[in-house]
């Protein structure tokens, strides 16, 4: 499984948004626990069933979707 593969989106799930393996923890949880100043050990531990690579996952699909092409209008 590559890394962003494991992000999914399902409208049956948290709404729609972006989430981890089809499971109801969000990609928008887990940047807010790092932004909180949370590392991958503490994220780890309080939520057992994700995995590192499920972190490296939404840190990946974060920074993909912050890169936008900018359209400059002449």
């Amino acid at each position: 499984m590559s890394d962003l593969q494991r992000i999914t989106i399902d409208p049956q799930i948290c709404g729609g948004r972006p989430a981890v393996r089809g499971m109801r923890i969000r990609v928008s949880d887990i940047l807010d626990l790092l932004a909180a100043g949370a590392d991958r050990k503490e994220i780890l531990e309080d939520y057992p069933y994700l995995e590192n690579e499920d972190i490296t996952a939404v840190l990946m699909y974060a920074s993909r979707q912050a890169d936008h092409l900018v359209l400059q209008v002449a």
